[in-house]
């Protein structure tokens, strides 16, 4: 990942879970609990300036490890260049970044 963006991620959690939650998947209209590899949780940067933070929970990222290990298994890219593109993408969620966005950033981070 950039530095740059690793930097401005702040104090984004991330966890690691085998998979999403039911509710997840029933709130996102996801089939199966292996087509979901991330989830980013929380306020965005956008939308930080109109909400009042009184009893926030804490941005976070989930890494769904089964999932992810499944996509590696069935795909020619590395481990690790899965997971920076998850992150990448959950990441550019919190900044409100567009897919092009996110793709350039990826682009220059391999």
């Amino acid at each position: 990942m950039p530095k740059t963006f690793h930097d401005l991620a702040g104090n984004i959690i991330i966890r690691v879970q085998d998979f999403p939650e039911d509710d997840v998947l029933n709130d996102m209209k996801v089939e199966s609990e292996f087509d979901l590899l991330g989830l980013f949780q929380g306020v965005g940067l956008a939308q930080a300036e109109e909400l009042s933070h009184t009893g926030a929970l804490p941005n976070m990222i989930f890494l769904y490890r089964r999932p992810i290990l499944d996509y590696w298994a069935e795909h020619r890219e590395t481990l690790g260049a899965i997971v920076s593109h998850v992150l990448i993408h959950e990441i550019g969620h919190h900044f409100g970044l567009s897919d092009s966005d996110m793709e350039r950033i990826e682009r220059e981070a391999s």
